[in-house]
């Protein structure tokens, strides 16, 4: 079964040419990178596995994201994008992949890794095949037509997590770990989909924002998950974040902030806003 596109046409432009035109936006606005990307055409070995991505609407939060792509595009076209959002929806198991098909965006369709999707089922331990997870959700859909942009026939594994605890992270990172480690001749990354503190006069969302910054810096997700606990940061994709977070630490990466934002930097309105996070884990 092939996964329709569910906000199209809110999230992001319906109409390719359209989207095309945002996605350029995008990379090229102020708050973005300033440049469209460049792909690097020599495989090279990759340096940065895993980046920290915001899933909001695209003229909000594309021009942040634009700076996790820029990078990834600098460094090649990957084999495999694991991509790991947030459950929004409330449907669907605790950790629910996407197993199999294609994934429709206004751009076309990408591939499911069907073969190392069942691998992680089988390693995970706690991710369950679960379409109804994703059919709504929009933390992974709207990184594909960036994917897209961006790269010809690149495969992704989709998975979200409506349970988000260190547990859950930890398992979740020693499956990925495993399955690198298994196909070291393929090239894999690890998009980690998350906002930032949700809804608080900008001042008060830099400050909150910022809290969590310093623990993704530390790669110390314990405390980032003490963080969004015990000092009110809205943060909604902390695990897939923590993910990142261990198998940075697992494979002796830095974290690298790209580009910190908010709603308020790119629509004007501040009375209100979405904090963003780009960032990088490498050397």
């Amino acid at each position: 079964m092939n996964r329709k596109p569910a906000v199209a046409g809110s999230f992001y432009d319906s109409d390719p040419i359209e989207l095309r035109k945002l996605i350029e936006w995008s990379f090229l606005h102020q708050v973005g990178p300033g440049s469209l990307p460049k792909i690097s055409a020599v495989k090279k070995p990759r340096d940065n596995l895993f980046f920290v991505v915001p899933h909001a609407g695209y003229i909000y939060s594309g021009p942040v994201a634009a700076h996790s792509f820029y990078y990834l595009a600098e460094e090649g076209k990957p084999d495999v994008v694991i991509v790991i959002g947030p459950n929004h929806t409330g449907l669907g198991s605790y950790v629910s992949i996407w197993p199999k098909g294609e994934w429709e965006t206004p751009l076309g369709n990408v591939k499911v890794d069907e073969g190392l999707a069942m691998e992680l089922v089988k390693d995970g331990e706690v991710i369950d095949i679960d379409e109804k997870a994703h059919m709504y959700e929009h933390s992974i859909e709207v990184q594909i037509p960036f994917l897209q942009y961006l790269f010809q026939d690149v495969k992704i594994i989709p998975i979200v997590v409506m349970l988000q605890t260190p547990d859950i992270a930890e398992f979740l990172a020693e499956a990925i770990y495993r399955l690198m480690k298994r196909h070291q001749d393929l090239d894999i990354v690890v998009l980690s989909s998350s906002d930032m503190n949700h809804y608080d006069p900008y001042d008060i969302t830099y400050k909150k924002d910022e809290m969590a910054i310093q623990k993704i810096q530390q790669l110390d997700y314990k405390g980032l998950y003490d963080v969004v606990e015990n000092k009110d940061v809205t943060m909604c994709g902390y695990v897939p974040v923590m993910v990142s977070m261990i198998l940075a630490r697992k494979l002796s990466k830095k974290a690298y902030i790209l580009k910190h934002a908010t709603s308020g930097d790119t629509s004007g309105d501040k009375s209100s806003v979405v904090g963003y996070l780009a960032a990088r884990f490498g050397s």
